[in-house]
């Protein structure tokens, strides 16, 4: 990768725009469920997970979790919970927020694991999906946008902790 700035492959408006969609149909989903608890993967749904809260006009809180694959350049699917939620989510609604879902290993590992919290429900939503990765079947309640197999940093996408701040999602070659 180099110094330049990646080219734009989502702008900033659209994300705007899409990101208040969602939180439009989610305020309208969960509108008689009381307070909602966002859980945010970190590092990547940071932003995402900003600008949907300050859109939605229901009850919520902010939780974070954090997660790992198993060893440096694994491809086996295997997560590792670096960071739970503090909070107790036993008996509430939660609605997971992720930056991106590819293979699917990471969001299936996170219901799975939170299921076990006995929430009232959980439901999910990305921002980005590529669908043409999955690996693993798992139900993406809300998708912000589609987009095919590239590498994408900005609005809290990274690649090698750069350009994560970027207000748009680029699109990258990463370098060997």
């Amino acid at each position: 990768m180099t110094d330049a700035l990646p080219p734009e492959l989502i702008s900033e408006s659209d994300i705007r725009k899409r990101v208040s969609e969602l939180a439009a149909q989610i305020s309208s989903d969960y509108a008689d469920a009381g307070e909602v608890v966002l859980i945010g993967v970190l590092k990547g749904s940071f932003i995402f997970l900003a600008d949907l809260s300050r859109n939605l006009t229901i009850p919520r809180t902010i939780e974070f979790i954090a997660v790992s694959s198993y060893g440096a350049g694994s491809k086996s699917g295997a997560v590792r919970l670096v960071m739970d939620v503090r909070g107790n989510i036993e008996g509430r609604h939660v609605l997971i927020v992720e930056d991106i879902v590819d293979t699917g290993h990471t969001l299936n590992y996170l219901i799975g694991m939170l299921e076990s919290h006995n929430p009232a429900s959980i439901r999910t939503c990305t921002l980005l999906h590529k669908a043409e990765r999955a690996e693993v079947e798992v139900t993406i309640d809300y998708v912000g946008f589609n987009i095919g197999d590239e590498w994408v940093v900005g609005y809290g996408l990274d690649y090698a902790e750069q350009n994560r701040t970027l207000p748009y999602i680029g699109n990258v070659q990463p370098v060997d």
